[in-house]
């Protein structure tokens, strides 16, 4: 009996860029070294970063079977200084974030708010990426869907991550959780994260399939 045929391979197959993804290794791991030095709370930074260990594990060891495009390897290396940045300071206490706050006489440091966005922004990014050379979603409307709706779903999860830290260590999770005494904070971080993936899908979408096709 003949053996199937195999499965049809993914039209996207991105260009591989060593030298560009060495080099944006060697810039988070020289971060990482910088930000960890006194950081405003060790426990805190701890917190913060740790998905940035977890998302360099996963990068390194698919690599070869599944390189990502430069998009997306850019996009990755910026979030991982956002969340350095605030696990060094915490996010209430970022200097960049302070002075925005005087300058337009702002209640708290929207430092946190950016990194919410970046949380939305980034993760649809990696899920269009995912779907589209693992699924047989193609670009439109329900591909556009998928990708606002994951870092939406990832959000939520993280806030209830935040709110369970809380409970476990009491008030060592303070920093971590970034309220600044704002009652919304939790509804503002998931709109913001919505904001961001639809941002991502609607400005980047071209270029991603570009370089998805090997440009």
């Amino acid at each position: 009996m003949d053996a199937s045929p195999p499965p049809p391979s993914s039209p996207y197959q991105p260009r591989r860029y060593p030298r560009l993804g060495w080099i944006l290794l060697a810039s988070v791991c020289l971060g990482m070294v910088v930000s960890g030095i006194s950081p405003k709370d060790r426990f805190t930074w701890g917190l913060e970063v740790f998905p940035v260990w977890i998302g360099l594990a996963l990068i390194l060891a698919t690599r070869r079977r599944f390189p990502l495009t430069r998009l997306l390897l850019v996009w990755l290396t910026l979030h991982a200084f956002v969340l350095m940045i605030g696990g060094h300071y915490t996010y209430a206490e970022v200097p960049a974030g302070a002075w925005f706050q005087h300058q337009m006489g702002w209640a708290r440091n929207p430092y946190d708010r950016l990194g919410h966005l970046m949380q939305g922004f980034v993760p649809a990014l990696l899920a269009r990426e995912v779907l589209l050379r693992t699924s047989p979603l193609r670009p439109g409307k329900w591909l556009a869907f998928l990708c606002v709706c994951i870092p939406l779903a990832f959000s939520a999860f993280y806030e209830i991550l935040e709110w369970q830290t809380a409970v476990w260590t009491g008030e060592a999770a303070e920093s971590f959780l970034g309220t600044q005494g704002d009652v919304w904070d939790t509804q503002w971080d998931m709109a913001l994260a919505g904001l961001g993936a639809c941002a991502a899908i609607v400005c980047l979408s071209r270029i991603h399939n570009a370089q998805l096709q090997g440009a």
